[in-house]
């Protein structure tokens, strides 16, 4: 018996948020053929407000990594609105993350791993996928990370 990936989210005790609506002149995902473009996500708290924060000035990796994560659970809950079910994914081709962090800060892809952890943990071997994690001089209201992914989606 398969388990889909909304049944792996509840058996982790993870729920997915709401789709957030976009905050600029953009939209949250495109599907073009079978690839499906997703918008660059921000962590929010529970009551919506942005996780803020810079790393290697007045953010830890540990934190990082949790916004991280949260910004993974943002990026599968834009994907289900666009697709209707998680199991429509084939692959998650490419995740590119974005850390807000001071220029000697050298731990970005320990942050990032945050959301890939994410993705492999809901999708398994679907959500292994080739990556970029970079530091950024700021990111949009000061947040802890900003991630973006491209989608394979079965035909």
């Amino acid at each position: 018996m398969t388990t889909t990936p909304e049944q792996k989210l509840l058996s982790l005790g993870l729920v997915l948020p709401p789709a957030p609506m976009p905050l600029a002149q953009y939209r949250p995902a495109r599907l073009v053929g079978n690839t499906l473009y997703l918008s660059g996500q921000i962590p929010r708290n529970q009551d919506g407000s942005f996780v803020l924060g810079r790393l290697g000035k007045d953010t830890s990796v540990d934190e990082g990594y949790a916004a991280a994560r949260n910004v993974g659970l943002q990026l599968l809950s834009v994907a289900k609105s666009m697709l209707g079910d998680l199991s429509r994914i084939d692959a998650v081709a490419k995740v590119t993350g974005m850390v807000n962090a001071e220029p000697d800060f050298l731990d970005h892809a320990k942050v990032v791993n945050g959301c890939s952890d994410l993705l492999i943990d809901v999708l398994g071997d679907t959500g292994y996928h080739a990556r970029s994690a970079v530091g950024m001089g700021s990111l949009p209201f000061g947040v802890v990370v900003e991630i973006e992914a491209i989608i394979a989606v079965k035909v």
